[in-house]
């Protein structure tokens, strides 16, 4: 029964789409009143009333999201209207998939909803309207507040805008059409807004907002007309038949007179509706073409989508998703794959036109979901390479002038030569011996992650907020270097792991991404120890370490990074300064293959903490603002924030990958909600000043729900049981970093809470979860 009844909601919902005014007859209502026993006695009253709280009336309601559902019910026609142009207006996108003339030649309302729809020149369409999956050609006008579904108004060929066809649809009023079986015509179907097919005759029913009886004596229709004598049922619009079955102007034409709008004699027209084959809603009903509609549906939508990306390639800067609408244009079974491949054509000539403005990283991108959707899976991923490729090169571009010239370079046979040569000549020179030790912190992000990160950050403006600390009384990550008599260079890691490299060439990208030594390689590539001959007379031991769990979140990897290529310019005499690094670090990741952005080693570079913006550009600036935190702030925060690591290990490079290529296609939510963050950045920034650890509490939890719309696999059934288990006792909370894993912030609602959740974590064994100790990290001669 259940599954019956959630089937036959589908099929109401579904109908009901197309037929906005028919929310007062759904079953949805009575669906949900069988789970709710105050409604009980209401429903009894109602046809099937007792057989749906018999079976029904015992089960308990509960929630589920498909995200895969074709279609919802959003309640009748009015209340959609008032979602739209209420109080969370702000919120509604009011044109999307559609096309829409110029201003000067059409009127079209700021605050009215166009959707799946397209508009010809002379069309007028009122305020707070809503227009969804409709051709509407010149001529027609709409009012406000009214609704119109599925309309597919024919264009007069040959005409202009002011010789073509008049219709007006009336304030307050819902216009849609619809296929049926074994009919080659399409029925228009009108009503008012308010209209309760339902009310009948007797208990002031209403057509286009209209009395019935004074609908009946202004046109001269008699009730006979509509409802057959042996009709048992109220007389009412759910059973009239008032809808014509004709050519398609001769129906608009029927409308308008039917809705009283005429100016036509009724001796013309009263005749050609009743001589015309008329049906009534529930004959409707039963007899909707729906594969007709859903097929008719599918092939407007992936015609508008292909005009749209026609025009995005053709005129514009990609600024589309074409991923997204591909997968509308491929709804054309037969010829979407043959449009994309169209399209696939015209790349080249695109890119070579906008070569200076349009970042190769995205050009490639739109490449791979064009080949995607033409189902060449092996040229996609070969373009895929490509595009990794790209934006390392447009962050080494926007990190330093000419700094990709030789970034990917080793040095070639006749450059060992001159190291060779070079060497004899020092041969006779005293060795000096330097060491060089590093040391740094680890970094939590409050927020702002992922505004931080290429090619976001190349193209928009990033803001973080985060906080330099030590763990259990030290610094976890460092480095120590010292120059050698040997030639050559030896890295060894704290797992135990040992190379020495000789044959400086060997060093080069791509590095395999098992190498535990890519970084240590990396890095003499980026300080250009390497590449500028520096390694000539003396050799170089590196040694690492990072005593932080792996997959913490903690932004050990991009720290670790900055620890040796600050100590390699510090022993070499080269820029050591934060921003060099953090610099030097960014271009680092892209070579490693890693991606990854600045805010971690900002993070540990910088201490205590900070605001960090970047503003785009060639080169890339950032702009590091210490927060002066009183001891007061830094005490209360040491006594209410709870560090604690999860045990989930989960790496980061895997999320951003997915994330990078989402802003690559430029997804709409994902842009939305990395804007987002970075104004959180700006509001917690604000937060930490007014000394409100609360309001950076709730502005953590919003910024975790927003990582989770990023990423959907950030947290996971244990994450998710820790912070229902922890959300009594705290203001907010988020997993740092990526997430997935590793260490998670709880900011508790004060000191005697955050030890009592202490107690309760540490003592609990399900979660199996280590506190740290910290500190905020503050290096008194920065």
């Amino acid at each position: 029964m259940i599954q019956s009844s959630l089937q036959l909601v589908g099929e109401t919902s579904s109908f009901q789409l197309y037929y906005p005014l028919l929310g007062s007859m759904s079953l949805y209502e009575d669906l949900v009143a069988a789970w709710v026993p105050e409604k009980h006695e209401w429903l009894q009253q109602r046809p099937l009333g007792e057989e749906l709280v018999n079976r029904l009336g015992k089960h308990k309601m509960f929630s589920y999201c498909a995200y895969d559902l074709s279609f919802l019910h959003f309640g009748t026609s009015s209340e959609v209207l008032d979602h739209l142009s209420g109080a969370g207006s702000g919120l509604v996108g009011r044109r999307h998939l559609c096309s829409i003339p110029a201003t000067t030649v059409s009127d079209i309302a700021a605050s009215a909803v166009v959707l799946s729809s397209k508009i010809a020149p002379g069309v007028s369409v009122g305020e707070d309207s809503l227009i969804y999956d409709s051709s509407i050609s010149s001529g027609i006008q709409i009012g406000s507040l009214s609704i119109v579904v599925g309309i597919n108004v024919p264009g007069d060929k040959g005409e202009t805008a002011e010789e073509s066809f008049r219709f007006m649809l009336p304030d307050l009023h819902c216009l849609w059409e619809v296929p049926l079986v074994g009919c080659t015509e399409r029925v228009i179907v009108y009503c008012g807004l308010h209209d309760n097919p339902k009310n009948s005759l007797s208990r002031d029913g209403t057509f286009c907002g209209r009395p019935w009886k004074k609908v009946l004596h202004d046109l001269g229709i008699q009730e006979t007309d509509l409802w057959s004598s042996t009709v048992l049922q109220d007389r009412c619009l759910w059973n009239a038949k008032i809808f014509p079955v004709l050519p398609y102007f001769e129906m608009l034409t029927l409308a308008t007179w039917l809705m009283g709008l005429s100016d036509q004699k009724t001796n013309y027209l009263l005749p050609l509706w009743k001589n015309a084959r008329r049906v009534s809603l529930e004959e409707l009903h039963r007899s909707i073409d729906f594969t007709k509609m859903c097929i008719g549906s599918s092939n407007h939508q992936a015609d508008l989508a292909a005009g749209i990306a026609k025009a995005c390639i053709n005129y514009g800067m990609l600024g589309r998703n074409l991923s997204q609408l591909c997968e509308e244009i491929l709804q054309k079974e037969v010829s979407g794959v043959e449009i994309c491949k169209d399209f696939l054509d015209l790349c080249p000539k695109l890119q070579e036109h906008n070569s200076k403005i349009l970042p190769r990283s995205r050009a490639y991108q739109v490449q791979v979901d064009l080949l995607r959707a033409c189902s060449d899976e092996a040229r996609a991923t070969e373009m895929q390479h490509k595009v990794w490729a790209a934006v390392a090169d447009e962050t080494a571009s926007a990190v330093r002038y000419g700094f990709k010239e030789h970034l990917l370079e080793s040095p070639s046979n006749t450059s060992a030569s001159a190291f060779q040569n070079k060497f004899d000549d020092c041969v006779d020179q005293i060795f000096h011996p330097r060491t060089v030790k590093v040391e740094l912190p680890v970094r939590v992000d409050f927020v702002g992650g992922w505004s931080d990160t290429p090619p976001w950050s190349l193209e928009r403006a990033g803001c973080v907020l985060n906080m330099a600390i030590s763990l259990e009384g030290s610094l976890p990550i460092g480095t120590i270097i010292q120059t050698t008599e040997t030639a050559g260079v030896s890295i060894s890691d704290d797992a135990g792991n040992q190379l020495h490299v000789e044959d400086l060439t060997s060093i080069a990208p791509p590095f395999d991404s098992n190498d535990p030594f890519r970084l240590a390689k990396s890095a003499l590539l980026v300080t250009g120890i390497i590449h500028d001959n520096i390694l000539v007379s003396m050799g170089l031991q590196i040694r690492t370490w990072a005593n932080v769990p792996r997959g913490s979140g903690l932004g050990t990897s991009s720290i670790l990074a900055a620890a040796v290529v600050k100590g390699l310019l510090q022993i070499t005499d080269g820029d050591e300064s934060n921003e060099n690094v953090a610099r030097l670090v960014l271009v680092l990741e892209q070579l490693m293959g890693t991606g990854g952005g600045w805010q971690d080693q900002i993070g540990g570079l910088y201490p205590g903490i900070k605001f960090t913006a970047s503003f785009p550009g060639i080169p890339l600036r950032l702009q590091v603002i210490p927060l002066l935190a009183s001891s007061q702030l830094i005490l209360e925060l040491q006594q209410r924030l709870i560090v604690v690591f999860t045990g989930q290990v989960r790496l980061a490079h895997q999320v951003l990958q997915k994330v990078v290529s989402r802003y690559l296609r430029r997804d709409n939510l994902l842009i939305s909600s990395i804007k987002r963050l970075a104004e959180l950045a700006k509001i917690g920034r604000e937060a930490l000043m007014n000394f409100d650890i609360d309001e950076l509490g709730e502005i953590m939890l919003e910024a975790w729900r927003l990582h989770q719309e990023l990423d959907p696999y950030c947290s996971n059934e244990f994450v998710d049981r820790l912070f229902s288990f922890a959300d009594p006792y705290c203001s907010g909370y988020k997993l740092v970093g990526a997430g997935g894993g590793g260490f998670a912030l709880l900011i508790a609602k004060d000191a005697d809470r955050a030890k009592e959740l202490r107690q309760l974590l540490e003592a609990d064994s399900s979660f199996d979860v280590k506190i740290y100790d910290w500190n905020v990290y503050l290096d008194l001669e920065y």
